[in-house]
């Protein structure tokens, strides 16, 4: 599951510029011969411009109302991409090229929208009739000269671009907040789901009513308590108490208060000694019409509901198990990597010997940062496998019968994964792999694209051993396979083939 929210800001965006669409040519196609020649053609003869109806009235009008969607698309689709990796990853996504393309691209938007709104105003003119027809153009200025300066208006389009990136980057972070692993992941997923649609209703009458109406305070005070009446009682109020009926006591007693609540507003419009009524009769609609309603809907979707409430539980439990098994990855590093140095040490190589130390001690400055995090980005776990090879290399030196090939990709895409998750099949492979007075190979493939990550270990068997192989693999590869199903469940896939002189792990991970 993942958040709609974009299609639906989609959905509702393009239902505003069409209703817009719609209202230009509607109005028009009302207007007489005469009305048109008054209202728009006149202003052109008095001021001895030459007019056609296409040109510079009806294409300006519909080309300023499907401006705003034009601009809402380029902020979607360029700008906010090229920063999306700082509002995933925070302060560690920002690098200098993406954050450039950022700035270049907000201007180069802003000042497209400047340069559009100087070309409708240049055919239109809408400086004639006070920008009444023409409320979005209005943005960049005043302006009775258009094109004379083609910079016109750039500070106010800056200014208006800069807020809608700035709403949509607050909707990026809320999804990637609303999405965070967890417990209630799901849940809070389709409560969201489930809000956007109910509130981009209640929005769309705004676009028939003038907000400058009478009706307007009134449909607010009334319609929208009835939506957050109905995701209070869907989704919380009535899943707390799946065994309970609207007559159950406890259940009653939190519906009282409730429905009071969401008829409280409406005191704002029935606030005078003679029409209390209607704020009584307003709270028994509420409780005596509008809480049945909802409590028959919520019956229709019962099931799936408490399923997803449900899988707290059990995701609670699966959080516990991810901290045992993070528990176990320090230890499991560091039994690894002493005996690593070892092997360095009964060689009689002091220098390697500290050379060694020294790495070992870079890489756990690292494990202790990363491996408390949940996800870290892909490049710092393929840091620490390139550490990880160069300490093992260390032992291997002086045996020019092993050979050790990596094809490491930079994977510099913003990918993200869970800390140590790649190095136990690594581990595994020098730990079975290699024996110094044998020839022995290990060789070792990592390749990202889009949003996978492919990676393929194979190690040299001796014909000794290769029957107690899995065995020996000790915790690490346990581990790791447990961490999969529980962190990439469905989003991966792990093959294991041993044959009598090869041992191969092929992982395909979608981050």
């Amino acid at each position: 599951m993942k958040v709609r929210w974009r299609e639906h800001e989609m959905i509702g965006v393009a239902m505003v510029i069409t209703w817009q669409l719609i209202s230009v040519m509607l109005k028009f196609n009302a207007l007489t011969p005469a009305a048109l020649e008054a209202e728009y053609l006149t202003p052109f003869h008095t001021n001895g411009i030459s007019v056609t109806y296409w040109g510079n009235i009806l294409i300006p009008h519909l080309s300023a109302a499907l401006l705003p969607l034009a601009v809402y698309l380029l902020i979607n689709l360029w700008v906010v991409p090229s920063v999306r990796p700082i509002l995933v990853n925070g302060i560690a996504g920002i690098r200098p090229i993406p954050l450039m393309k950022f700035f270049l691209s907000l201007l180069a938007v802003s000042f497209s929208l400047a340069l559009t709104i100087n070309v409708i105003s240049w055919f239109g003119r809408p400086d004639f009739f006070n920008y009444g027809d023409y409320q979005f153009l209005a943005i960049a200025g005043y302006n009775d000269q258009p094109l004379a300066d083609l910079f016109f208006g750039f500070g106010r389009a800056l200014t208006a671009t800069a807020l809608v990136t700035s709403l949509i980057g607050l909707r990026e972070w809320l999804v990637k907040w609303i999405e965070r692993p967890g417990a209630a992941r799901s849940y809070r997923i389709l409560v969201a789901n489930n809000s956007t649609p109910l509130f981009l209703l209640f929005f769309l009458p705004l676009l028939v009513i003038s907000p400058l109406q009478e009706d307007v305070p009134q449909y607010v005070v009334l319609v929208l308590p009835v939506l957050a009446l109905y995701l209070y009682q869907t989704f919380w109020l009535f899943p707390r108490n799946p065994l309970a009926t609207l007559l159950t006591p406890t259940l009653a007693a939190r519906l009282l208060p409730a429905t009071v609540v969401g008829a409280a507003p409406s005191l704002i419009l029935f606030g005078n000694r003679d029409q209390y009524y209607a704020f009584v009769l307003y709270w028994l609609f509420l409780l005596l019409i509008v809480t049945p309603l909802f409590w028959m809907l919520y019956q229709q979707r019962k099931d799936k509901i408490l399923q997803l409430r449900g899988m707290e539980t059990a995701l609670a439990t699966t959080s516990a198990q991810l901290q045992l098994l993070q528990s176990q990855i320090n230890p499991h590093f560091l039994f690894n990597a002493l005996n690593t140095l070892y092997g360095t040490a009964l060689q009689g190589d002091n220098e390697k010997t500290a050379e060694g130390i020294q790495r070992l001690g870079d890489m756990m400055r690292h494990i202790l940062h990363e491996n408390a995090q949940e996800f870290i980005p892909l490049e710092k776990e393929i840091e620490y496998i390139r550490n990880f090879i160069a300490l093992q290399n260390l032992r291997i030196q002086s045996s020019p019968e092993i050979l050790i090939e990596d094809a490491i990709d930079e994977c510099r895409s913003q990918l993200s994964i869970a800390p140590m998750l790649l190095i136990p099949f690594v581990e595994n492979a020098f730990k079975h792999g290699i024996r110094l007075k044998e020839k022995s190979w290990i060789k070792i493939g990592l390749t990202c694209s889009d949003n996978n990550l492919c990676l393929e270990v194979k190690n040299s068997i001796h014909p000794w051993d290769h029957r107690l192989i899995q065995q020996k693999s000790g915790i690490g590869l346990v581990n790791v396979r447990e961490r999969l199903k529980l962190l990439y469940a469905g989003r991966h896939t792990l093959d294991i083939t041993q044959t009598e002189s090869e041992y191969t792990v092929q992982l395909t991970l979608s981050c």
